[in-house]
């Protein structure tokens, strides 16, 4: 059977699938005691041992305890290990960061792994490598590994918390309650673990942060969708005062600079909400252990220096295992180790067959002896889009008609507008346009994208000849006028890369852009609305 992890990449958390990552573990803990205990035998099973294997290391923002975890990691594998000076690179000068890795692939390097400030860039490496592969006719496409991408994700930080919290759990995936503290909305350590807790069968977590500091709300309900109990409060203080207090919390490092001057004014209340002070440690439960991504600030650690001989330290630790982690995956990648794993998970499931654009049965009834709405006047030829936006006001009905216009290319036809009132008092509103259409698939789409829940109905000679419904599609793409609303994000157009945006629904009917994870609704990721 092939190996299922060989030449794969890892630019979110969610590559690699639940059972997948329990198997990672167990590979970890074999071999963090094979180093421990000096068992030579069993490190070269895991090691590549090939000096031609391409390693390169491509840090396009600052870091040191990733990139050193990385290099040593690489090293322990016996292969070639290169590393991008950014300083003086192409990308800093504006060129694509598609040609530059396309270029490197070319130079016997396996596998990238990439660190930048440009949200979802390892997502579109991953996809643009493949397709570089194929036009050619190269013998693999490369592995690229997510070494953290702005505020999104950090999935090998996301792999050696699990391991670490694993350890503390006495390697047991059945619960785990863990309390996350600090700056929640920057920290994609924490954003990781939205999805990464799925390793476990019954999650609760706790959430500390002031307001300003708060996990996002993509997160949040991500966390809810996954079945996480979730708990909210604002300080430590607030936390400790509650019933069933977690024995494993994990801080992040508050980036109020991110953040402006208003939130600066603030930083003082801010940064004690979220630091552990030594008259807390009574509250604690026996056994607690702090967790913390490293490095901690040295003027305002959430972490005083003066637990670093206490029993709570569990940080120390977790850092040491990312270098075990990164070993493991870089072994796991280059085929080395793997064989032996039978996946029991049939995958995620593929939702691109689903049917959004419902036919419905044509009324008998002559469209000159019915009324869409009052004021409408019945047209021979044409088309009515019936039932936008019900339920909202006037005013944002008609801004999203005028939007609906644009999407579908209407502006320069003749026809109008209109907004109705049912007889349950809501509004709705309804785009009429006379003249010969004949919409593809394509157009029904776009329709069902930019207007779910709409019925669209065709007239001819008078009579409505088809109806249809839509809903929202599970996957939008290859329209070139949609667009991520992050800046931060690899296919906003502000980043020059040409990337085409794409989204998936998420359940609770918005849609998620496949780079970045950031969630819209369905009127926010057209051009034309900004």
């Amino acid at each position: 059977m092939d190996n299922v992890f060989k030449g794969r990449s890892l630019t979110v958390i969610e590559d690699f699938s639940i059972e997948e990552r329990r198997y990672f573990f167990q590979k970890v803990r074999i071999l963090k005691d094979a180093i421990i205990s000096g068992d030579e035998k069993t490190m070269d099973e895991f090691r590549i041992n090939d000096p031609d294997f391409g390693i390169y290391e491509v840090f396009l923002e600052d870091s040191t305890r990733t990139k050193e975890s990385f290099r040593n990691a690489a090293k322990f594998h016996h292969a070639k290990v290169s590393e991008l000076l950014c300083s003086s690179s192409s990308i800093n000068k504006g060129e694509s960061y598609a040609d530059t890795f396309n270029m490197l692939s070319g130079y016997s390097n396996s596998i990238f792994i990439v660190r930048s400030k440009v949200e979802g860039l390892c997502r579109w490496l991953d996809d643009e490598s493949e397709l570089y592969t194929k036009r050619n006719n190269l013998p693999f496409k490369r592995a690229f590994i997510n070494a953290g991408d702005g505020k999104h994700e950090h999935p090998t930080q996301e792999l050696l918390d699990e391991f670490t919290f694993l350890e503390d759990n006495g390697m047991n995936f059945d619960s785990i309650h863990v309390a996350l503290v600090g700056d929640l909305y920057h920290g994609r350590t924490v954003h990781s673990k939205a999805d990464g807790l799925k390793l476990f069968n019954k999650v609760k977590v706790d959430l500390i942060a002031p307001p300003e500091l708060a996990m996002p709300e993509n997160y949040l309900e991500k966390m809810r969708n996954n079945g996480f109990e979730v708990r909210e409060f604002a300080s430590i203080e607030d936390y400790l005062q509650s019933s069933d207090v977690a024995k494993m919390w994990y801080f992040t490092r508050p980036q109020l600079e991110r953040m402006g001057e208003r939130i600066l004014q603030k930083q003082e209340f801010l940064r004690k909400s979220i630091t552990f002070r030594k008259e807390f440690i009574p509250m604690l439960p026996e056994g607690t252990k702090f967790y913390h991504p490293l490095p901690r600030h040295k003027e305002h650690p959430t972490i005083p220096t003066f637990l670093d001989n206490t029993s709570l330290n569990g940080w120390e630790r977790q850092a040491i295992n990312g270098m075990y982690c990164r070993m493991v995956l870089l072994s796991l990648i280059a085929g080395k180790i793997g064989a032996d794993f039978v996946p029991t998970e049939t995958g995620k499931k593929e939702d691109d067959d689903e049917e959004y654009i419902i036919s419905v049965p044509v009324s008998t009834v002559k469209k000159s002896d019915k009324n869409y709405s009052e004021g409408v006047r019945p047209i021979t030829d044409g088309i009515v889009i019936d039932h936008i936006c019900r339920g909202e006001t006037p005013s944002e009905i008609r801004n999203h008609m005028r939007l609906i216009s644009n999407v579908l290319g209407l502006d320069e036809s003749k026809g109008g507008e209109w907004v109705s009132c049912g007889s349950d008092g809501s509004y709705k509103g309804i785009i009429f346009r006379p003249g010969d259409y004949t919409l593809s698939r394509k157009d029904l789409k776009r329709l069902a994208s930019v207007a779910p829940h709409c019925t669209l109905n065709i007239i001819k000679g008078g009579k409505v000849e088809a109806k249809y419904r839509t809903h929202m599609p599970p996957r939008i793409y290859n329209f070139e006028d949609l667009s991520c609303n992050n800046e931060a994000c690899i296919s906003h157009p502000v980043n020059g890369e040409g990337v085409p945006a794409m989204f998936h629904r998420t359940p609770e009917g918005t849609f998620e852009c496949a780079y970045c994870g950031k969630t819209h609704t369905f009127k926010e990721i057209w051009k034309s609305r900004r």
